[in-house]
């Protein structure tokens, strides 16, 4: 049960006792909605004396992709012995995890006296002609003024949360940026075409500031190509600057791979992470690093790359979360992660009969998903969770074109049901929104914890 909200008075101002009041806070600043721009980020920066000016910061936009690049540089770096916080988006566990110190959340009073701090500004900023600041805007102040404030701290990675030209994380001056990909999402803001994606996506470009990019699309790439030139930015590009050799999928579980590129070539990868767009994650991730270690940023030996790319693992990307009868979970909210998605099955689950369940938001391009998840599965359940802007399961089944499909309301249940007949020979594969994907692995981690 959530805690009352009540106050006390500190210095005149009304501030959060508990980690429940500041989250519930928070959170509260979601009916604000998404508020593209910088103006409020300036002024958030500028009253915190421009602590984004006191980071060695990596910039991550693009469409897919960039929760497992900053994951694989993070393990790399800190396997190195630096340490590295991260600014992620959304939260798979708990809230916590969006601003993290190698890996680990930070602590619940760590967020209680972030928002006691960025508590009085937002009040103060909502008075003024530029408005309340949103809930991103919030955690991304909180999370660069955390982290300018850690002696520790080596390196930050910063992931967009929309876009990247008027993202709130676009406040801040790194060393690289990168873009994984291109994709159809949330074009009710970013635009129609590829080319306005792109737009948007290579607004993080800064000037002198190189750009790592997986982005294979021309009108895409000719969109950004633009943009760096206007900004006299380098751009390194996947097939033209750095390269993938030698791939194959490892039997049981994993990744193999060659990397080469202008700055240095490595052979005989391995990941963890299943599927092939994760090989393109991880080789954007060796290109930051190459750079990195050009710049004398940092130093790395060869086993220590090595071994930061085993161990870097990513919560809802093709995840087992039980194994008899086979569940796995993956984070696929878009037409371009279904597409990897299907390609990861094609590679790691060969001869299993494919069962899946979907949930997803009212506003992605819903048939684009559907279709081909339905094309592939055996039997293709559509369900629904709690959660603003969702689709409702009827009208995931109506958009369903295949007659292997069923409907079920309480995604509980139709996981419960569909546990109840699979056999050594299926495997379920539930997907969607990464809101959706969130609840379920709470919902699994709560049976293993009920089976112990």
């Amino acid at each position: 049960m959530e805690s009352q909200v009540f106050s006390v008075v500190f210095g005149g101002l009304i501030m959060f006792s508990t980690y429940e009041q500041a989250l519930q806070w928070i959170h509260s600043r979601l009916r604000l909605g998404i508020k593209p721009g910088l103006k409020r980020m300036e002024w958030m920066m500028e009253k915190l004396k421009h602590p984004e000016q006191q980071l060695k910061a990596i910039h991550v936009a693009g469409t897919n992709g960039k929760g497992s690049t900053v994951c694989y540089l993070r393990n790399m770096l800190q396997e190195a012995g630096y340490t590295v916080g991260t600014f992620t988006s959304p939260y798979i566990e708990i809230f916590n995890e969006r601003i993290s110190l190698n890996g680990v959340p930070i602590g619940n009073n760590e967020i209680l006296e972030l928002t006691n701090i960025i508590k009085p500004l937002a009040d103060e900023l909502e008075a003024t002609e530029l408005g309340a600041p949103s809930e991103f805007e919030v955690i991304t102040a909180m999370a660069i003024h955390y982290f300018s404030k850690r002696e520790d701290v080596d390196f930050v990675i910063f992931e967009t949360g929309l876009g990247g030209r008027l993202d709130s994380t676009n406040i801040i001056k790194p060393l690289i940026t990168a873009i994984t990909n291109i994709g159809y999402d949330h074009m009710n803001l970013l635009g129609n075409s590829l080319e306005e994606i792109a737009f948007e996506k290579a607004g993080i470009l800064k000037v002198d500031i190189p750009l790592v990019t997986t982005v294979e699309q021309e009108t895409a790439l000719e969109v950004m190509m633009k943009k760096a030139e206007e900004v006299k930015a380098d751009v390194y590009r996947l097939n033209q600057d750095f390269f993938i050799g030698r791939y194959q999928a490892i039997k049981g579980g994993g990744e193999n791979f060659s990397f080469q590129s202008c700055l240095g070539n490595l052979e005989s990868l391995t990941l963890s992470m299943k599927g092939f767009h994760q090989v393109k994650n991880a080789s954007l991730a060796l290109m930051i690093l190459m750079l990195l270690l050009e710049k004398q940023q940092i130093k790395i030996t060869e086993d220590q790359i090595r071994i930061g790319l085993q161990k870097a693992r990513w919560i809802g990307r093709f995840e087992t979360v039980q194994t008899d009868p086979q569940v796995i979970i993956d984070g696929a909210h878009n037409p371009e992660g279904i597409a990897s998605l299907l390609s990861t099955i094609d590679a790691h689950l060969s001869g299993k009969k494919v069962h899946i369940i979907f949930s997803a938001l009212s506003d992605k391009k819903l048939e684009d998903m559907i279709n081909p998840l339905s094309a592939i599965a055996n039997t293709i359940t559509f369900t629904s969770f709690d959660f603003p802007r969702v689709a409702t399961a009827k009208e995931l089944y109506d958009a369903c074109k295949t007659m292997n499909k069923s409907f079920e309301n309480d995604w509980k249940y139709a996981i419960s049901k569909k546990l109840s007949v699979l056999t050594e020979d299926d495997v379920l594969i539930i997907t969607g929104s990464l809101y959706f994907l969130s609840e379920v692995r709470s919902y699994f981690q709560e049976l293993k914890t009920i089976e112990q």
